[in-house]
């Protein structure tokens, strides 16, 4: 119960803020002139946003079996996705979609004490990881897929059953990195037209992503946070290091498989992986300064 309360209480807080921020956008992007080029997908990323926000809010509010069940919904998908990319075969996807489903009941079964991350847990991962490669006998891709497949793990369900185990801190936590993901895009946006050193791209695995986001990515984390009082300079900077690292991970992986985007079920972002990279990241990052 205390968990559900101390949900409601930041929930108060965001949805206000959430709703207001959703309805300026709204408003700004409808009235966008047919002349300007991304008009018609800033309109479908907004109604995406629309969807998402109340569904991730929504379960949040449930506690610790509504952040589980979210995971494991976001887990499947998103496995599914990147076992697609990177060509993993049946019985990687079948380590990845149970992983999806069991990483994160565990984290509810440990919840009270979260130490779902030891040692032991980790040495299943690997085993269960390289099992398929193993009993295949593949001599030939056998290391990489093992690789593949440890990294998904670690990833993926590892990183969502932070839905599970952050507690209240989850809240300000995805709706820190949407707004640090709205900053980054802003500040890329008007900041890298003044030139200078904000205009450089952080890696040439994105030369969209410059300092100029990152920039604007701060000052959203930081906004995102302070409005669900949860702001402390710790968790400031793992958010921002997750909207950051997450996005050239998520570049990265997409360049490696020859793909623009991980799917096409999200209008106007692509796959489940390409809006929930920096979701990842900051999840893992989150858990390591905060349990």
């Amino acid at each position: 119960m205390s968990t559900y309360i101390a949900n409601e209480d930041v929930l108060t807080r965001v949805v206000p803020v959430v709703a207001a921020a959703l309805v300026v956008g709204g408003v700004a992007v409808a009235a966008l002139p047919a002349r300007v080029g991304t008009r018609r997908e800033l309109r479908r990323r907004w109604c995406t946003w629309a969807l998402a926000a109340p569904l991730f809010l929504g379960a949040l509010c449930m506690g610790p079996f509504g952040g589980a069940l979210l995971a494991v919904v976001l887990g499947l998908v998103a496995v599914a996705e990147y076992a697609r990319m990177v060509r993993l075969g049946r019985g990687e996807r079948v380590v990845l979609g149970c992983a999806a489903v069991l990483v994160p009941m565990l984290g509810i079964l440990t919840y009270a004490t979260p130490r779902a991350f030891d040692l032991r847990l980790v040495a299943l991962l690997l085993v269960a990881g390289a099992l398929p490669a193993l009993l295949s006998g593949d001599t030939a891709r056998g290391g990489e897929r093992a690789a593949r497949t440890v990294f998904g793990l670690l990833w993926i369900p590892v990183a969502l059953t932070g839905l599970v185990v952050l507690d209240k801190t989850v809240v300000a936590l995805g709706v820190a990195v949407a707004f640090g993901d709205i900053g980054a895009w802003c500040g890329g946006a008007l900041l890298t037209r003044m030139g200078g050193g904000l205009a450089r791209p952080l890696s040439p695995l994105s030369p969209d992503r410059t300092w100029a986001g990152v920039f604007g990515a701060g000052i959203g984390v930081a906004a995102g946070l302070e409005v669900a009082g949860a702001f402390t300079v710790t968790l400031w900077a793992a958010v921002l290091a997750g909207c950051v690292f997450g996005g050239l991970l998520g570049s990265m992986i997409k360049r490696e498989a020859g793909v623009k985007g991980a799917g096409t079920r999200l209008p106007g972002f692509g796959g489940l992986l390409d809006r929930i990279d920096s979701l990842l990241v900051a999840l893992l990052l989150a858990m390591v300064v905060t349990l």
